[in-house]
C-alpha cells in the first residue's frame, strides 16, 4: 500500500472504483500501523478511508489480516496471535458497527505455506512443523475472530479468500505425492470449517505439533454457517508432481471452474471467486483474455446450480515486486491492476467496467442462486 502510493492516493484509488462501476470493495487497514498493542490502536486511517467509502456507497469486505502481523506480536509461530487478533477484531468490530462483510484474515493456507514452509516471510521457516504450527494459530485466530465480530453483529457474513489449488501427478510413480497433496490443500479450511480431516491428514498434524485437544477445538467451533467459501484461481495454483515429491507450476490445466467445484463438492457453502489477476503482456491483451476466461468459468459453475455470489480482480491498481512475492525490495512494477500506478485505466479495467455494465442487472433478474441479506449501511455526510 506504501510502495504503490495507496496511502497518498487513497481518495483518487475510490474515485477509480467508483468510475468503474464497483460497488463492493475486498478492502482493509493496514494492521501492523493500526494495532500498535493490546488494547492500543491508531484508527486514523481507517476512520478517514472507511468513512469515505460509506460517503460513497461502496460496502467494504473488510480485510483484517493479510499475510502479515505486527513486530510487536513477532510472527505465525507465537501462541499468543489466535487471542490477540480476536481482541483486535472485536475493537474493530465496535469502532466500525455498520461494516457487515469481513475476511478475517487472507489465504491461511498461502500464508501458512510462505511463512512456515518455503521460510519466504514472517518467521521464514523451512520444515511441516513451522507449517502446520503457523496454520493451526492462523485458522484459530479466523475462527476466533469471527467469534468476537458475531458478538458484536450478529448478521456478519465471513468470506474467506482461500487459495484454490490442484496438484497434479506427472507420473504412476507420482501418484501417491499428488493425492497427498491434494489432501494437504484443504487443511486450512478444514480446520476453519470444523471439517474432519481423513485419517492420514490427521497422523501428519499430530506428528507436527498439532495436538488432539487442539484438533477437537476446531471441531468444536463450527462457523460455517455464517461463511461464503471465497476462492482465489491463478495460472500459478495447478502444480505438477513428480516421482521424487517435488513440484512445478503446470500453468491452467482444469481452470477455476473444475477446481471450484471440488471444492463446492467438499464445503457445501457459495462461492465467491476472489482474486485473480493476470499481468498485462507484449500485446495488452493478456490480462484482457485472462478476465473473460475467469468471467467465463464463474458463469459456467453459477448456471450449473452452484451458488455463485462475487467476481474479483486482484488488485485495483498495479502492484510492486510481486515477481519475487515481495522477498526483495526492488521497485519493479507488476502490471496487474485495474489501473497502473498513474491511475490510468489499463485495458483490462475498460473491459471489467464494460462486463460489469452489461452483466449487473440480468444475473440478479435471472439467478436461481442465493441472494445475500446484506443490511443498508446508511448514509454519513461528507468529513
Amino acid at each position: 500500500m506504501e510502495s504503490c502510493g495507496h496511502y497518498r492516493h487513497w481518495r483518487t484509488d475510490f474515485d477509480c472504483v467508483e468510475d468503474i462501476g464497483i460497488n463492493y470493495l475486498r478492502y482493509g487497514p493496514p494492521l501492523h500501523t493500526t494495532y500498535l498493542g493490546p488494547g492500543r490502536h491508531d484508527w486514523a486511517f481507517a476512520d478517514e478511508t472507511l468513512t469515505d467509502l460509506r460517503r460513497r456507497n461502496i460496502v467494504p469486505i473488510i480485510d483484517l489480516c493479510h499475510f502479515g502481523v505486527p513486530d510487536w506480536i513477532g510472527n505465525f509461530q507465537n501462541p499468543d496471535f489466535p487471542q490477540l487478533f480476536a481482541l483486535y477484531a472485536g475493537e474493530f468490530a465496535e469502532r466500525f458497527p455498520w461494516v457487515q462483510l469481513y475476511t478475517p484474515i487472507n489465504e491461511m493456507f498461502v500464508c501458512a505455506v510462505f511463512s512456515g514452509m518455503y521460510g519466504w516471510w514472517n518467521e521464514q521457516l523451512q520444515s511441516d512443523t513451522g507449517f502446520v504450527t503457523a496454520l493451526k494459530h492462523i485458522v484459530k485466530a479466523n475462527v476466533m475472530a469471527m467469534t468476537e465480530i458475531l458478538k458484536r453483529r450478529p448478521d456478519a457474513i465471513f468470506i474467506q479468500s482461500e487459495s484454490s489449488e490442484y496438484f497434479h501427478a506427472d507420473s504412476p510413480a507420482a501418484i501417491h505425492h499428488a493425492e497427498l497433496r491434494n489432501r494437504w490443500r484443504f487443511l486450512s479450511l478444514d480446520l476453519n470449517y470444523g471439517n474432519r480431516v481423513n485419517s492420514d491428514m490427521y497422523e501428519y498434524l499430530l506428528d507436527n505439533g498439532m495436538t488432539r485437544d487442539e484438533y477437537k477445538w476446531f471441531l468444536s467451533h463450527r462457523l460455517k454457517q455464517h461463511c461464503i467459501l471465497g476462492n482465489d484461481y491463478y495460472a500459478t495454483n495447478e502444480h505438477r508432481v513428480f516421482a521424487d515429491g517435488h513440484t512445478e507450476s503446470a500453468g491452467e490445466v482444469f481452470g477455476y471452474g473444475e477446481i471450484t467445484r471440488q471444492y463446492h463438492e467438499r464445503y457445501g457453502l457459495p462461492i465467491m471467486h476472489t482474486e485473480t489477476n493476470m499481468r498485462e503482456g507484449p500485446t495488452g491483451l493478456e490480462a484482457v483474455q485472462w478476465l473473460w476466461k475467469q468471467w467465463a468459468n464463474v458463469l459456467r459453475i453459477r448456471n450449473v446450480g452452484i451458488p455463485t455470489m462475487g467476481f474479483t480482480w486482484y488488485s485495483l491498481t498495479d502492484q510492486t515486486d510481486w515477481d519475487t512475492a515481495l522477498r526483495e525490495v526492488n521497485n519493479r512494477v507488476h502490471p496487474v491492476g485495474l489501473f497502473d500506478l498513474d491511475r490510468k485505466c489499463r485495458p483490462v479495467g475498460h473491459a471489467y467496467k464494460k462486463l460489469i455494465a452489461d452483466w449487473r442487472d440480468l444475473l440478479p433478474a435471472s439467478s436461481h442462486c442465493l441472494a445475500l441479506p446484506i443490511k443498508s449501511m446508511g448514509l454519513v455526510s461528507a468529513p
